[in-house]
């Protein structure tokens, strides 16, 4: 195969055309068929919208494997390899999936059994994990069901770590684009660079992907016209967790000549083979924390671990005083750090440039969070040419109405609703902050009268 750049461009600008164009007709489908959810509790937004983006989003990704199919050097994609197939079909049954729930919200166990069937339709077909590189031990094969499982376990991991990530407006979507174009850096460089045309089928998936969540961010910014549901974040999930068994289970470190020149050099030239194993973790290493938080957080105060709450970790952020689309651009930075770090320290992990700069982007990180206790006032000569919060009118009613509500002043807050306290049982999962497998609330409708439904 000759160097595809421009080929894997044009499935790229394909993918975010179709997605981009499909979302707004998708949109007037949702409202006209009913696919509102109500809000609830936990929701940050506060007017109905409507859901189904992931009926664009699927449309991305039959546009891009079909754009990729008729290009001379993709091609060899799919004589090569039945990987995209696999996907395809995968892809294809928790969608369905997904939209159904999206309408009728179907029994979290039945959308759990069928993430673990989309990844057995995938096994089935050849898209699993064959072998495993380890550290100071080499490439160790597995048994057919050992790779199996694994492969199931990735997969149902992925999509729900991806669908607790969907609380805020373009976060889910944005944080996934950002994890597949360091993925597509990771696995272009080991099918270009090393020779491996095993790595190709994965360079696909990430190209794709990144077309499907570019093409569908527009809509889904703050304030977002459409929700993806869990019929987008289960499947970005599953094309998500696609490319990282195709990469980590099916490419042999072996094939990359780096065990000649001696033992010493050979553990040097190895480190970037076993360091971007954790790829799979890096490029959901936010969303894998918030479910592992969430799962312990849940069951230490004896509530379910599928049950819905406010103890995300976006939602942490908009209680420490952050504004939906700072928090929303935190995230987006921490992502990329993670996932691009592990990328720049597998292609030289012997510079140590690059740990000092992970280091002090990660105190830039920090000093972000904390942006909030550190908001300053400007001068009253200044006060005109600065936003609102920084003026001392506006910071000092802000605080004053902060203490009245705190006192339990008469009046304040007597318009306000109050907001159920612990944590949110029962139903079935929802868009916007639940997770795949996780129930959706039964409150009432919190609403102003009047809003559109």
């Amino acid at each position: 195969m000759g160097q595809p750049v421009r080929e894997y461009l044009l499935t790229l600008c394909v993918t975010v055309a179709v997605t981009y164009l499909l979302t707004g007709p998708v949109r007037k489908f949702a409202i006209a068929a009913g696919a509102m959810p109500e809000i609830r509790a936990r929701d940050v937004h506060r007017e109905p919208t409507p859901r189904l983006g992931g009926i664009a989003m699927f449309g991305g990704l039959c546009a891009g494997l079909l754009v990729a199919d008729h290009l001379q050097n993709l091609n060899g994609v799919f004589e090569l390899s039945n990987e995209p197939r696999a996907l395809l079909s995968g892809a294809a049954l928790i969608w369905l999936v997904g939209v159904l729930d999206d309408k009728f919200e179907i029994d979290a166990l039945i959308k759990l059994g069928a993430q673990m069937i989309s990844a057995g339709v995938m096994v089935m077909q050849g898209l699993t994990i064959l072998w495993l590189p380890i550290p100071f031990i080499g490439t160790v094969s597995l048994t057919q069901w050992q790779g199996n499982l694994l492969t199931v376990a990735l997969v149902v991991i992925t999509i729900n770590a991806v669908n607790f990530c969907d609380g805020l407006d373009g976060l889910a979507a944005g944080m996934v684009c950002i994890a597949a174009a360091a993925f597509f850096m990771y696995s272009y460089r080991i099918w270009y660079g090393y020779g491996i045309e095993a790595a190709a089928p994965a360079t696909l998936f990430a190209a794709i992907l990144m077309g499907m969540c570019l093409g569908f961010l527009p809509h889904n910014m703050h304030p977002a016209r459409i929700f993806m549901g869990d019929s987008g974040s289960m499947l970005i999930g599953l094309v998500l967790a696609a490319g990282a068994i195709s990469i980590t289970g099916q490419v042999d470190p072996d094939a990359m000549a780096l065990w000649a020149g001696g033992e010493r050099n050979a553990t040097h030239a190895m480190l970037p083979v076993f360091i971007p194993l954790l790829m799979p973790l890096t490029i959901i290493a936010l969303p894998a924390a918030d479910l592992v938080l969430a799962i312990v957080r849940r069951t230490w105060n004896g509530q379910s671990p599928f049950a819905a709450d406010r103890g995300h970790l976006h939602h942490r952020l908009l209680e420490i005083g952050h504004s939906h689309s700072r928090a929303v651009l935190i995230m987006y930075f921490w992502s990329a750090l993670i996932a691009f770090g592990a990328v720049a320290y597998s292609v030289n992990s012997t510079s140590m440039w690059i740990v000092l700069a992970i280091a002090a982007l990660s105190g830039v990180g920090l000093l972000l969070l904390l942006l909030p206790r550190f908001t300053p006032r400007a001068p009253q000569w200044a006060e005109g040419m600065v936003p609102p919060r920084y003026r001392h009118a506006e910071r000092d009613a802000e605080e004053a109405a902060r203490e009245a509500v705190g006192a339990g002043a008469p009046g304040a807050g007597q318009d306000a609703e109050p907001e159920p306290a612990g944590l949110l049982v029962g139903g079935v999962s929802g868009v916007n902050g639940a997770t795949a497998v996780g129930p959706r609330s039964r409150f009432p409708d919190r609403r102003k009268a009047g809003s559109p439904r």
